[in-house]
This record gives C-alpha cells, structure tokens and sequence, in this order.
C-alpha cells in the first residue's frame, strides 16, 4: 500500500436559512500515520515469530556410508520422537550427504551421533539423534556430522551375499574340492561322538576360570603393576644389574672350576660325619656324663660370676705384683705376711659344695688342720744357694 486518499465531494446544498451561498469546500485527510501503524504492527508479529521460545527450526548435515530406504521426507527422530525431516540426499563418492532440518525446541548435543534406523524390512528408514540431551553445548545451526559418528544398519541382500559366499568357499569349488571340509567334519563327529558330557564339563570349568579371573581381577592388574614397577626398576638400574650378572657369572665359572675340590670337600665333610656320629654313639654313656658335669660346672660359673668377674679383673694385677715381688738377687719373693689369713678351708668346702662333693669336706678340712698343726717345715743347717728360676719356671736349671 503505497498511500491512501479519502476525499468528500463537495456539498452544493445552500447554506441554512435559505440564500444564494457560496459552496463549502471538506478538508482532506492523510493516510500516512495508518501506513506506519500497519508496518509496525507487521514487523511486531515477524519479530515474535522469529523470537518465540520453541519457533523455528535448525539445518544440520549428516554423511553415511550408504542411504539405501532413506528418502527426502523421511523423519529425523530422537528417542523415536519426530522431531524434523530430511531435506536432501546427495551421493559424494564413496558416502552419501544427508541434509534435514528439526525443530530447534529440541535441544541436541553438540557431538551427537547419527543412525539410520530401519523399523522393519520392508517400511522407509529414518534418522535417529543420539544421545538424549543432558546437558553441556548444543549442536548449531549448520553442524556436520562426520562419517566417523554416523551408522547404518546391514542390509538384508549384503547378509546374503556374505553367506552365498560363505557357501561358494566351502563347496566343492571351494575348500572342499579334495574333499578336506567332508574329512574335517567326519574326524570331528568321531572325536566328539560320546564325550558331550566332558565337553560340558570343560566349558562349566572354563566359565569358572573366567569367573574366578574376574572377581580377582583387581588383584591381577595389582600383580601386573607391580612386575611393570619391577621392570622400570630393572631398566632404571641397567648397568648395575649387568654388574651383578657378570659377577654371578664369573662366581659359577670359579665354581665350575673347582667343583671337583667342592665334591672332595664334601664327601670327606660327609665321612667327616659319619665318623662323628659313630662317635657320638659309642661314647653316649661318656658324652652324658661329661655333659653333665659341664652343666655343674656352669653352674658354679654362673653362680660364682661376681668373683669370676673380681677374679679376672685382680689377676693381671696379683701377676704383676708377682713379678715385682720377685728378687732376682736372692732368688726369692720378698713378700709381707698379711695378719688375716683367708679360711680356705671354708672356702674349698664352699667349691666341694657347688660340684656335688660335700661329702669330701670333712677330709678337706681335717687335711688341712694337720698341716696346720704340724707348723712351718724345718729348714736345714746348710742352706744352698737360692733358686733363682724358681723351680725352672723363669726358664734355666734351678
């Protein structure tokens, strides 16, 4: 509408009151705000088209390796929903191009897949969306779908084709011209004729192996980490695991050398013990009896530690004082007679005690009051000279 014009004619009726008056001319009235009003109202209604939440549709392109029973109209699909239609098929070498459009109020993920889906074998296939929008981006306006996220389901006479050749391979102009596939299957009803039950019994077996394998799945992949920390140690420390080889190598040559001494070694090691178990068992009564008395003793050791310990502590001192009281001169040992004397009789009775002898104590002690009584021994009117080795233990006759 490019403009609009309303014009009255005018009036030749006289004016009012009779008379001759001249004739009275309407003002016209414009069209243009009425034009402006419409536009606006036309550019409101498109904006809320376009703008509606859930309006309008979106293109995307899809390739597969084949399109066979897809046609432009077929449905586009999500969880076998319609929600647009296929546009256009377009062969490109050795895939096909598949454009549509679906209503862009479903929301699709951004790397969604495509599949042609075929509903039974003799109705028209559609396009199904894959997977189910949850969330994260949306597929675009104008997306592609590669080749390598698009599926298409086997076809019927390709099933055919597979199993007709199938067929020509093993047939009689196949891998049974000699006859070999007639043979195989006769050897092998033979093997298996009557042993269905261990054939049942091996896959249940197996079935359980596999089990067993997988509830101790974790303790498997926990074995083969460790063998591969393992072998990263080994190839961590290379040269030093080639030393160790070669210095084990080189200790079984030195072995190999002399295995024959090894092998004299140990036949006389085992002569060795024979002869001492032939000792050990002839002399039991004797080795009891010196085992026991060696249990005494150590008792007494352990008992008398304390004064084993003094003992061992002042001897090296009494030896050393022994040697300085020794007059090289006179041949004697210049000593100072202490006025306490120890009991030895009390304490060689105490030893006779330890070891099981008290009965010899009162002998003891009756020997050495008898010395005791019968005083110092006498010495001659003529003394010799003295004795300077001191009855040869410093070495020369005395």
């Amino acid at each position: 509408m490019t403009g609009l014009a309303i014009l009255d004619r005018q009036s030749d009726a006289p004016a009012a009151g009779g008379g001759t008056g001249g004739r009275r001319r309407r003002p016209s009235v414009s069209s243009k705000p009425l034009v402006a009003g419409v536009v606006v109202l036309g550019l409101l209604l498109g904006l809320a088209v376009l703008l509606w939440p859930g309006g309008g549709s979106r293109h995307a392109t899809a390739h597969f390796p084949r399109a066979v029973g897809l046609f432009v109209g077929s449905d586009v699909r999500i969880l076998g929903v319609r929600v647009g239609t296929v546009d256009k098929i377009v062969p490109q070498g050795t895939s096909v191009r598949v454009d549509f459009t679906y209503d862009k109020k479903y929301k699709v993920p951004a790397d969604a897949k495509a599949a042609v889906v075929a509903p039974s074998v003799v109705s028209d296939r559609y396009v199904q969306l894959t997977p189910v929008y949850r969330s994260g981006p949306v597929m675009r306006d104008g997306a592609d779908i590669p080749l390598q996220r698009t599926a298409t389901p086997v076809e019927l006479d390709r099933i055919f084709s597979s199993l007709n050749d199938l067929n020509v391979g093993l047939g009689p102009q196949g891998a049974n011209k000699d006859g070999a596939l007639t043979r195989l299957l006769r050897v092998g009803a033979d093997n298996l004729d009557g042993q269905g039950q261990k054939i049942n019994t091996t896959l249940t077996d197996f079935s359980q192996a596999i089990a067993t394998l997988g509830d101790g799945r974790d303790d498997l992949f926990g074995t083969v980490r460790n063998l591969q920390v393992f072998t990263s140690a080994l190839a961590a420390n290379d040269q030093q695991v080639r030393s160790f080889n070669q210095d084990l190598a080189r200790v079984a040559d030195q072995l190999a050398g002399e295995r024959g001494d090894l092998a004299a070694a140990l036949r006389n090691l085992a002569v060795a013990l024979g002869e001492v178990s032939s000792f050990v068992r002839d002399n039991r009564a004797n080795l009891t009896a010196n085992i026991k008395g060696l249990a005494a003793v150590t008792r007494v050791l352990v008992t008398q530690r304390d004064a084993l310990v003094e003992t061992l502590e002042a001897g090296p001192v009494a030896l050393s004082n022994l040697q300085l009281a020794y007059n090289p001169k006179s041949g004697t040992l210049d000593t100072r007679n202490n006025a306490q004397q120890p009991d030895m009789g009390a304490l060689l009775c105490g030893v006779l005690v330890k070891v099981g002898k008290s009965g010899e104590c009162a002998d003891l002690i009756g020997g050495l009051q008898r010395l005791q009584a019968a005083g110092p021994p006498k010495v001659p009117a003529a003394v010799r000279a003295p004795d300077k080795t001191l009855g040869g233990i410093l070495g020369g006759t005395p």
